[in-house]
């Protein structure tokens, strides 16, 4: 697995939702199968096949966040160079088409947030203006045609998550 770049927040957001499933979630399953057990005949027992169900989703839940963390490289945007498109630059294009101005803001995966400009490093859109500068033009090829845009600006600018 490749080393996935985020930042402080999302690093402790992504700790913090595994000492959950640890912590909580794994323990409450395992009383929720214990109790469904008690119920007699394990073959017509929705309740005990529900709960193992669960508990096999929480242990790979486990698993892929235990992956996730040891390949993060935590970054702090604040000391990158944004003279291009990187991690952490937050950059406005022109839709060079219907004239509107979009900001984006690239992050890790966890912390995106499409909806608040927060795009993920790995999304194709963040790849189509990585290494981009002021003045660039990209062209995307799109599922219902081509976009074609212009980047604006390329900067830094404190990044909120909420």
């Amino acid at each position: 697995m490749q080393k996935e770049p985020m930042t402080e927040y999302g690093y402790e957001k992504v700790v913090a939702e595994l000492k959950h499933f640890k912590e909580i979630e794994r323990p409450n399953i395992v009383k929720e199968i214990d109790i469904a057990r008690g119920h007699g005949d394990l073959k017509e027992n929705a309740e005990y096949h529900a709960a193992k169900e669960k508990q096999l989703f929480i242990e790979a839940k486990i698993k892929e966040l235990t992956e996730l963390i040891s390949c993060i490289h935590v970054l702090d945007p604040s000391t990158l160079k944004h003279d291009k498109i990187g991690f952490g630059s937050t950059f406005e294009i022109l839709d060079i088409k219907n004239d509107k101005n979009i900001t984006y803001t690239i992050v890790g995966s966890t912390e995106s947030n499409p909806e608040k400009g927060l795009i993920s490093f790995n999304s194709p859109l963040a790849k189509a203006f990585l290494g981009k500068e002021e003045g660039d033009e990209v062209i995307l090829k799109l599922p219902n045609g081509e976009m074609e845009y212009e980047v604006l600006n390329v900067g830094f600018k404190a990044i909120t998550f909420h």
